[in-house]
């Protein structure tokens, strides 16, 4: 019967030892960027350019990697040279932020939640198209009813509007700069 129970007590810790580094870590939460906080793809200061911006949480790192917009954001996801070793990601919501040079401060939401409006007329971070986060899909489309554009998920920004220097905006400035065009 003492062999039986050293048995069970020794099943019992390798269960209860073998469950713990599989609890779930929550997210680190958002930062908020100051003025010494610099692009990681720039190296520019983040919080003087206009439009939304993000920040992405790497595993055991103890400061986020900042974009100057979200479009570089999806870059750096999309890149395979880049870590995927990521704890958390937030964009700025633009939803009911109303101010496109100050969209710096937050709020901050996960982007896999967030509603994107591409090919808009406003400019991000480094003056290219920009990727515009929105927690409701009406203000979404507000914007896009506003400022152009059309509505994707997360999942759905296509690579090529981000690394495609030629679309959206970029793409009407290019022809309207063709010899013959008024």
């Amino acid at each position: 019967m003492a062999k039986y129970s050293v048995i069970m007590i020794s099943l019992a810790a390798l269960f209860f030892l073998a469950g713990c580094g599989e609890e779930d870590v929550p997210p680190p939460p958002p930062q908020e960027l100051t003025g010494n906080d610099s692009g990681y793809f720039c190296s520019m200061t983040v919080i003087g350019h206009p439009g939304p911006k993000a920040q992405i949480h790497l595993t055991g790192k103890e400061k986020p990697l900042w974009f100057t917009s979200v479009r570089d954001m999806f870059g750096f996801l999309l890149l395979p040279g880049e870590s995927r070793d990521v704890a958390a990601i937030y964009v700025t919501d633009m939803s009911g932020n109303e101010d496109w040079e100050s969209a710096a401060t937050g709020p901050w939401i996960d982007p896999k939640t967030a509603w994107f409006v591409i090919d808009s007329s406003k400019t991000g971070g480094m003056g290219a198209a920009e990727t515009v986060p929105f927690s409701g899909k009406e203000e979404a489309q507000s914007f896009a009813d506003k400022f152009g554009g059309r509505l994707v998920s997360f999942d759905d920004v296509p690579a090529e509007y981000i690394f495609n220097t030629n679309s959206g905006l970029e793409r009407d400035r290019a022809e309207s700069a063709m010899p013959g065009k008024d």
